[in-house]
Protein backbone atom coordinates (compact mmCIF):
# COMPACT_ATOMS: atom_id res chain seq x y z
CA UNK A 1 0.00 0.00 0.00
CA UNK A 2 1.40 3.44 -0.95
CA UNK A 3 2.59 5.31 2.04
CA UNK A 4 3.04 9.16 2.41
CA UNK A 5 6.47 8.85 0.35
CA UNK A 6 4.59 7.42 -2.76
CA UNK A 7 1.44 9.49 -2.57
CA UNK A 8 3.68 12.72 -2.43
CA UNK A 9 5.83 12.01 -5.29
CA UNK A 10 2.87 11.02 -7.31
CA UNK A 11 1.21 14.51 -6.32
CA UNK A 12 4.49 16.33 -7.27
CA UNK A 13 4.66 14.27 -10.99
CA UNK A 14 1.09 15.11 -11.56
CA UNK A 15 1.35 19.28 -10.89
CA UNK A 16 2.10 20.70 -14.03
CA UNK A 17 -0.42 18.38 -15.76
CA UNK A 18 -3.20 18.89 -13.21
CA UNK A 19 -2.81 22.27 -10.97
CA UNK A 20 -4.25 24.89 -12.53
CA UNK A 21 -6.01 23.09 -15.56
CA UNK A 22 -9.15 23.18 -16.85
CA UNK A 23 -10.67 19.77 -17.33
CA UNK A 24 -11.41 19.22 -20.86
CA UNK A 25 -13.04 15.99 -21.00
CA UNK A 26 -13.56 13.15 -18.02
CA UNK A 27 -14.31 9.64 -18.40
CA UNK A 28 -15.65 6.93 -16.02
CA UNK A 29 -15.18 3.31 -17.30
CA UNK A 30 -16.64 1.75 -14.54
CA UNK A 31 -19.03 2.31 -11.67
CA UNK A 32 -17.04 1.51 -8.60
CA UNK A 33 -13.49 0.56 -7.54
CA UNK A 34 -13.28 -0.52 -3.95
CA UNK A 35 -16.44 1.56 -3.23
CA UNK A 36 -18.91 2.97 -5.48
CA UNK A 37 -18.09 6.22 -7.28
CA UNK A 38 -20.56 9.12 -7.29
CA UNK A 39 -22.86 8.81 -10.03
CA UNK A 40 -22.77 12.78 -11.16
CA UNK A 41 -18.57 12.45 -10.96
CA UNK A 42 -18.54 13.07 -14.91
CA UNK A 43 -20.38 16.17 -14.69
CA UNK A 44 -18.58 17.79 -11.95
CA UNK A 45 -15.32 16.99 -13.32
CA UNK A 46 -16.31 18.11 -17.02
CA UNK A 47 -15.19 22.05 -17.47
CA UNK A 48 -14.08 22.33 -13.86
CA UNK A 49 -10.34 23.89 -12.85
CA UNK A 50 -8.37 22.29 -10.48
CA UNK A 51 -7.31 24.63 -8.33
CA UNK A 52 -4.90 23.12 -6.03
CA UNK A 53 -3.55 19.36 -5.91
CA UNK A 54 -2.71 18.58 -2.37
CA UNK A 55 -2.19 15.37 -0.50
CA UNK A 56 -3.46 14.35 3.21
CA UNK A 57 -2.15 11.08 4.63
CA UNK A 58 -1.86 9.11 1.92
CA UNK A 59 -4.77 10.49 -0.04
CA UNK A 60 -4.63 13.06 -3.17
CA UNK A 61 -6.83 15.67 -3.24
CA UNK A 62 -7.63 18.31 -6.24
CA UNK A 63 -9.78 21.17 -5.07
CA UNK A 64 -12.28 22.10 -7.98
CA UNK A 65 -12.96 26.24 -8.90
CA UNK A 66 -16.57 25.29 -8.68
CA UNK A 67 -16.32 23.86 -5.12
CA UNK A 68 -15.43 20.77 -3.53
CA UNK A 69 -12.67 18.51 -4.02
CA UNK A 70 -11.44 14.91 -5.88
CA UNK A 71 -10.40 12.81 -3.21
CA UNK A 72 -8.70 9.68 -4.64
CA UNK A 73 -6.51 6.92 -3.24
CA UNK A 74 -4.17 4.86 -4.83
CA UNK A 75 -5.11 1.24 -3.19
CA UNK A 76 -2.64 -1.53 -3.87
CA UNK A 77 -2.02 -1.16 -7.17
CA UNK A 78 -3.57 1.84 -8.65
CA UNK A 79 -1.69 4.20 -10.89
CA UNK A 80 -1.42 7.95 -11.94
CA UNK A 81 -0.57 7.52 -15.60
CA UNK A 82 0.14 10.97 -17.28
CA UNK A 83 0.58 11.30 -21.08
CA UNK A 84 0.79 14.54 -23.77
CA UNK A 85 1.27 17.74 -21.95
CA UNK A 86 4.07 20.34 -22.38
CA UNK A 87 6.29 18.50 -20.38
CA UNK A 88 6.83 15.88 -23.00
CA UNK A 89 4.94 12.72 -23.44
CA UNK A 90 5.53 9.95 -21.66
CA UNK A 91 6.35 6.19 -22.33
CA UNK A 92 3.36 4.03 -20.98
CA UNK A 93 4.51 0.68 -20.11
CA UNK A 94 3.04 -2.24 -21.85
CA UNK A 95 2.17 -4.46 -18.78
CA UNK A 96 -0.24 -2.19 -17.44
CA UNK A 97 -2.79 -2.66 -19.24
CA UNK A 98 -6.19 -0.40 -20.57
CA UNK A 99 -8.03 -2.69 -19.36
CA UNK A 100 -7.49 -1.12 -15.83
CA UNK A 101 -7.90 2.12 -17.05
CA UNK A 102 -10.93 3.27 -14.55
CA UNK A 103 -10.79 7.12 -14.62
CA UNK A 104 -9.50 9.53 -17.40
CA UNK A 105 -9.12 12.71 -17.07
CA UNK A 106 -8.21 15.06 -20.26
CA UNK A 107 -6.88 18.66 -19.59
CA UNK A 108 -6.95 21.69 -22.50
CA UNK A 109 -3.33 21.99 -21.98
CA UNK A 110 -3.46 18.38 -23.81
CA UNK A 111 -2.31 16.01 -21.06
CA UNK A 112 -4.26 12.42 -20.16
CA UNK A 113 -4.51 11.77 -16.51
CA UNK A 114 -5.56 7.69 -16.21
CA UNK A 115 -6.43 6.18 -12.43
CA UNK A 116 -5.41 2.73 -13.49
CA UNK A 117 -5.66 0.01 -10.62
CA UNK A 118 -5.80 -3.58 -11.66
CA UNK A 119 -7.00 -4.89 -8.34
CA UNK A 120 -9.51 -2.38 -7.81
CA UNK A 121 -7.97 -1.81 -3.96
CA UNK A 122 -7.92 2.23 -4.46
CA UNK A 123 -10.62 4.47 -4.10
CA UNK A 124 -12.02 7.80 -6.16
CA UNK A 125 -15.05 10.36 -4.24
CA UNK A 126 -16.32 13.53 -4.15
CA UNK A 127 -16.34 16.18 -1.18
CA UNK A 128 -19.24 17.99 -1.78
CA UNK A 129 -18.71 21.85 -1.19
CA UNK A 130 -18.77 22.68 2.60
CA UNK A 131 -19.00 19.32 3.53
CA UNK A 132 -16.03 16.87 5.62
CA UNK A 133 -15.19 13.57 4.27
CA UNK A 134 -15.05 10.75 7.05
CA UNK A 135 -11.94 9.33 5.47
CA UNK A 136 -10.25 12.79 6.41
CA UNK A 137 -12.27 13.40 9.49
CA UNK A 138 -10.01 11.74 12.46
CA UNK A 139 -6.48 11.83 10.58
CA UNK A 140 -3.76 13.05 13.33
CA UNK A 141 -0.73 15.98 12.38
CA UNK A 142 1.29 15.22 9.11
CA UNK A 143 4.96 14.22 10.07
CA UNK A 144 6.16 17.76 8.41
CA UNK A 145 3.26 20.07 10.13
CA UNK A 146 4.35 22.35 12.81
CA UNK A 147 1.66 20.75 15.16
CA UNK A 148 4.32 17.21 14.57
CA UNK A 149 5.96 18.30 17.68
CA UNK A 150 7.90 15.99 20.25
CA UNK A 151 5.88 17.38 23.42
CA UNK A 152 3.12 16.24 21.02
CA UNK A 153 4.17 12.68 20.40
CA UNK A 154 4.73 12.04 23.81
CA UNK A 155 1.50 13.21 24.98
CA UNK A 156 -0.05 11.01 22.31
CA UNK A 157 2.08 8.04 23.51
CA UNK A 158 1.37 8.57 27.15
CA UNK A 159 -0.04 5.79 29.12
CA UNK A 160 -0.61 3.94 26.15
CA UNK A 161 0.52 0.46 26.09
CA UNK A 162 0.73 -0.65 22.63
CA UNK A 163 3.80 -1.09 20.97
CA UNK A 164 5.17 1.72 19.66
CA UNK A 165 5.27 0.34 15.94
CA UNK A 166 1.54 -0.04 16.21
CA UNK A 167 1.01 3.46 17.77
CA UNK A 168 2.67 5.17 14.51
CA UNK A 169 0.48 3.34 12.13
CA UNK A 170 -2.57 4.56 13.80
CA UNK A 171 -3.52 7.37 11.67
CA UNK A 172 -4.82 9.42 14.38
CA UNK A 173 -1.76 9.87 15.97
CA UNK A 174 -0.09 10.29 12.83
CA UNK A 175 -1.11 10.85 9.00
CA UNK A 176 0.51 9.17 6.32
CA UNK A 177 3.24 6.83 7.58
CA UNK A 178 2.99 3.02 6.92
CA UNK A 179 4.70 -0.50 7.53
CA UNK A 180 7.97 0.53 6.20
CA UNK A 181 8.98 4.20 7.26
CA UNK A 182 7.81 3.24 10.80
CA UNK A 183 10.30 0.43 10.40
CA UNK A 184 12.92 2.26 9.10
CA UNK A 185 12.61 5.43 11.32
CA UNK A 186 12.45 3.21 14.48
CA UNK A 187 16.20 1.87 13.19
CA UNK A 188 17.17 5.13 13.23
CA UNK A 189 16.34 6.32 16.23
CA UNK A 190 17.45 2.91 17.68
CA UNK A 191 14.04 1.61 19.34
CA UNK A 192 12.40 -1.72 19.57
CA UNK A 193 8.89 -1.25 17.56
CA UNK A 194 7.95 -3.95 20.12
CA UNK A 195 8.26 -1.39 23.28
CA UNK A 196 5.32 0.15 24.93
CA UNK A 197 4.64 3.80 23.41
CA UNK A 198 4.17 4.78 26.97
CA UNK A 199 7.19 3.80 28.13
CA UNK A 200 9.87 5.96 25.61
CA UNK A 201 11.19 9.03 27.39
CA UNK A 202 10.96 12.36 26.08
CA UNK A 203 14.56 12.39 24.38
CA UNK A 204 13.77 9.45 22.86
CA UNK A 205 10.97 10.48 21.39
CA UNK A 206 12.40 13.99 20.35
CA UNK A 207 14.86 11.79 18.19
CA UNK A 208 12.22 9.80 16.62
CA UNK A 209 10.72 12.92 15.44
CA UNK A 210 13.34 13.88 14.08
CA UNK A 211 13.91 10.89 12.51
CA UNK A 212 10.60 10.16 11.06
CA UNK A 213 11.24 13.48 8.95
CA UNK A 214 14.25 12.55 7.48
CA UNK A 215 13.49 9.10 6.79
CA UNK A 216 10.12 10.46 5.02
CA UNK A 217 12.32 13.51 3.02
CA UNK A 218 14.88 10.84 1.82
CA UNK A 219 12.31 8.46 0.42
CA UNK A 220 10.45 11.64 -1.01
CA UNK A 221 13.97 12.44 -2.65
CA UNK A 222 14.04 8.99 -3.88
CA UNK A 223 10.90 9.02 -5.66
CA UNK A 224 9.25 6.41 -3.10
CA UNK A 225 9.91 2.89 -2.66
CA UNK A 226 8.82 0.61 -5.55
CA UNK A 227 8.03 -2.79 -4.57
CA UNK A 228 5.65 -4.61 -6.55
CA UNK A 229 3.12 -1.78 -8.02
CA UNK A 230 4.52 1.66 -6.98
CA UNK A 231 5.46 4.64 -10.12
CA UNK A 232 6.05 7.67 -10.09
CA UNK A 233 3.26 9.84 -12.31
CA UNK A 234 6.19 9.40 -15.46
CA UNK A 235 6.20 6.05 -15.62
CA UNK A 236 9.36 5.44 -13.55
CA UNK A 237 10.39 3.24 -10.71
CA UNK A 238 10.96 4.71 -6.95
CA UNK A 239 14.34 3.55 -5.82
CA UNK A 240 14.23 4.37 -1.71
CA UNK A 241 14.02 0.21 -1.17
CA UNK A 242 17.88 0.58 -2.64
CA UNK A 243 18.06 2.66 0.81
CA UNK A 244 16.34 -0.04 3.23
CA UNK A 245 18.24 -0.51 6.57
CA UNK A 246 15.65 -2.99 8.02
CA UNK A 247 12.42 -3.50 5.83
CA UNK A 248 12.19 -6.55 3.99
CA UNK A 249 15.82 -7.78 4.80
CA UNK A 250 15.63 -10.48 7.23
CA UNK A 251 18.40 -12.09 7.92
CA UNK A 252 20.70 -9.72 6.97
CA UNK A 253 23.38 -7.87 9.19
CA UNK A 254 22.81 -4.58 11.09
CA UNK A 255 24.05 -1.78 8.97
CA UNK A 256 24.12 0.50 12.30
CA UNK A 257 28.17 1.30 12.63
CA UNK A 258 29.91 -1.24 15.09
CA UNK A 259 26.37 -3.39 15.64
CA UNK A 260 26.69 -7.22 15.29
CA UNK A 261 23.40 -7.93 15.10
CA UNK A 262 21.05 -9.08 12.42
CA UNK A 263 17.77 -7.98 10.84
CA UNK A 264 14.65 -10.30 12.18
CA UNK A 265 10.97 -10.22 11.33
CA UNK A 266 8.32 -10.33 13.60
CA UNK A 267 4.67 -10.36 13.00
CA UNK A 268 2.59 -6.83 14.67
CA UNK A 269 -0.49 -6.18 14.44
CA UNK A 270 -0.78 -8.76 11.36
CA UNK A 271 2.05 -7.24 9.40
CA UNK A 272 5.64 -7.81 9.38
CA UNK A 273 8.40 -5.74 11.63
CA UNK A 274 12.01 -5.65 10.63
CA UNK A 275 14.09 -4.69 13.68
CA UNK A 276 17.61 -5.17 14.77
CA UNK A 277 17.39 -6.74 18.50
CA UNK A 278 21.11 -5.20 18.89
CA UNK A 279 20.92 -1.81 18.73
CA UNK A 280 16.98 -1.21 18.60
CA UNK A 281 16.00 -1.12 22.29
Amino acid sequence: MPELPEVETVRRGLLPHLEGQRIARAEVRRPDLRWPMPVDLVQVLTGATVTALRRRSKYLLADLDRGGTLLMHLGMSGRMLVQGGSLGDFHRDPAILPRHDHVVLVTDGGSTITFNDARRFGMVDLIREGSAHPLLDHLGPEPFDEAFTPAYLAGAFAGRRVPVKQALLDQRIVAGLGNIYVSEALHRAGIDPRRAAGRIGAARIAALVGHIRDVLTDAIAAGGSSLRDHRQASGELGYFQHSFRVYDREGAPCPTPGCAGTIRRIVQGGRSSFFCPGCQR
